[in-house]
């Protein structure tokens, strides 16, 4: 196995972590768009605190959480549990982020070992030195592994840090509603 199909091993796994790092930001930053969360006119009604005459839909999280609490008329406990559960829900798949943002810089750390590896294999054992050009490309070619890595967790550390505060924020929001609701169950 020559250096270039030494690194080229880990670029395969590394392509993949970008495709899966970019397809979870992209599926929950539209996921995680305002009316799918809160709806305008929902949100509206929870300033006023007036849910009767509401026409809840299920499009949404919060409706999801009214359609629960209108039909099962549920008491507190459980009505706290069916939002933990939708709030749950908004970090799905979360998980891949979170094992790409380890796992990218140490596969691309792993390709440059492997690759230094190699290069240092082809000393010469007459001279003790490496062919100059042969080892200048190959310790480029290694650590190129290790850049590609970082390339990948940076930007999926920062959508990854900026997703989990989206839903930090409308996790508030939707404990706002749970006591809007729980103070109208209570009357």
């Amino acid at each position: 196995m020559n250096l270039i199909e030494g690194a080229g091993i880990f670029i395969y796994p590394l392509g993949l972590c970008s495709f899966v790092a970019i397809y979870m930001i992209l599926d929950r930053l539209i996921a995680l768009r305002t009316p799918f969360i809160i709806p305008k006119v929902l949100k509206e009604r929870l300033i006023v605190g007036k849910f009767d005459h509401l026409d809840c839909s299920s499009n949404s999280v919060a409706g999801r959480i009214l359609i629960f609490f209108k039909e099962n008329n549920p008491d507190a406990d459980a009505l706290k549990a069916y939002a933990r559960y939708e709030i749950a829900h908004l970090s799905r798949g979360l998980f891949l982020l979170d094992v790409i943002i380890a796992g990218a810089p140490l596969l691309g750390l792993l390709g440059t070992v492997v690759g230094l590896t190699q290069v240092f294999s082809h000393i010469s054992i007459d001279t003790g030195m490496p062919d100059p050009s042969s080892f200048v490309q190959g310790i480029a070619l290694a650590l190129t592994t290790t850049v590609i890595g970082l390339i990948i967790a940076i930007p999926a550390l920062i959508g990854n840090s900026y997703i989990g505060r989206r839903i930090e924020m409308f996790a508030a929001q939707l404990e706002v509603l749970l006591e809007r609701l729980l103070d109208l169950n209570s009357k």
